[in-house]
Order: structure tokens, then C-alpha cells, then sequence
């Protein structure tokens, strides 16, 4: 993926984040997931530290009453600094399809697939010299040539 340096969780994360405590029950997270059409949900304490994820997998392979019976525990967080290319790689290498995004302990967003696959789909490219550039927002100068405000997005089509 051709991310800008500049692009980090904190600039695609979802927040805010819909989220369950461990004693919601499991009818109560299927609704959640359901009506806001999202396919998992963390599970936050008292405190909102992430203490556990619940997936649409998880409502279909695990028994249980709620969503801390359910609840995958053992999951990876990052921070709002941290590099897309990062939440990518931990995306891939852990066959993860989405990671919370926690400051301080506390949750403040989540990183899905797709909001990496919406960052690949936009592209910037400079008037200047011609060099692409992806992100949600145009980068402040050209990586390449250093020409300022001279950027106009390219709609990227289907496989590319």
C-alpha cells in the first residue's frame, strides 16, 4: 500500500466506537451489530479499557449468555500515532479484520479493513510533477517535488 508517511490510525479510525460491557447480553450485542451494521464490537470495563472484541464469529461458534462468555480476549490495540502501514501489517499477519485504537488505556476509535481499503482507494496527484499520493486529505506539499496546494483527487478504479 502507497500510504502517505503522514497517515496514521488516529487520521481513519471510526470513533466514536460502539462498544458492550462484558455482562451485555449476547441478544443485546447481536442487536447492536445488527443495527449499526458493523461486524464486531469491543467490550470495554467500567473504566473503557478494551478487555475483549465479540464478532459476528463469535455469536456463531460460542456458547454463552453475554459478551464477556464470548469475547476473543487475547487482542492487539494500537495507538492514534501509529502507521497505517502498521494497523496493515497487523491486519494481515494476525488475520485481524479490525483493531481498536486506544490513548492512555482508554478507547478512542477502531481501524477496520475497510477503512484501510477507503484510504488505498483515494489518491492525490500533484499538478507540478504528476506524483500520486494516497490519503483522505491532500498531503500539505508534494513528497516529490515539494509544490504546495497543487493536488486534485483521482478516483481509483475497481483492481487498481
Amino acid at each position: 500500500m502507497e500510504a502517505t508517511a503522514a497517515s496514521t490510525a488516529g487520521e481513519i479510525m471510526t470513533s466514536p466506537v460502539v462498544t458492550v460491557t462484558a455482562g451485555t447480553p449476547v441478544d443485546k450485542v447481536a442487536g447492536l451489530l445488527r443495527r449499526h451494521r458493523i461486524s464486531a464490537v469491543p467490550v470495554v470495563d467500567n473504566s473503557g479499557n478494551v478487555v475483549g472484541l465479540v464478532s459476528e464469529y463469535d455469536l456463531l461458534a460460542r456458547s454463552g449468555a453475554t459478551a464477556g462468555q464470548l469475547m476473543s480476549s487475547e487482542i492487539a490495540t494500537v495507538s492514534p500515532e501509529t502507521s497505517v502501514d502498521t494497523v496493515r501489517k497487523l491486519l494481515v499477519d494476525r488475520h485481524f479484520r479490525r483493531i481498536p485504537v486506544v490513548q492512555g488505556g482508554q478507547l478512542v476509535g477502531i481501524v477496520s479493513q475497510g477503512d484501510i481499503i477507503a484510504l488505498m482507494a483515494t489518491e492525490w496527484v500533484c499538478g507540478a510533477c504528476g506524483e500520486a499520493v494516497r490519503g483522505d486529505e491532500p498531503p500539505e506539499k508534494c513528497p516529490r517535488c515539494g509544490s504546495a496546494d497543487q493536488f486534485s483527487l483521482q478516483e481509483q478504479l475497481p483492481g487498481t
